[in-house]
């Protein structure tokens, strides 16, 4: 690999970061739409046609079970709660 390209390739992991770490979450349902839509960013494969996706409500489902069980959080009523 070229001094160049490994230059460019530290440069685009920086400014990942960047980008990364610019976004705070501030609340549950933040939380809940961040993970919704990166889900489907990283995996478009993983939606269908009509916009649904199985597999990404699977993982979130799968993640407020998780969170529900170390917090104590009431995740039927978080469940229920509209996203952004």
């Amino acid at each position: 690999m070229s001094s160049h390209d490994e230059k460019s390739r530290k440069a685009k992991t920086r400014k990942e970061k960047r980008h990364f770490m610019a976004y705070q979450i501030h609340t549950y349902t933040e939380l809940r739409q961040r993970i919704h839509d990166d889900l489907r960013l990283q995996h478009p494969d993983w939606v269908q046609p009509n916009g649904e996706s199985p597999i990404c409500d699977s993982y979130e489902a799968r993640l407020m079970e998780l969170i529900g069980a170390l917090t104590g959080t009431d995740v039927e009523r978080l469940r229920e709660s509209p996203m952004l």
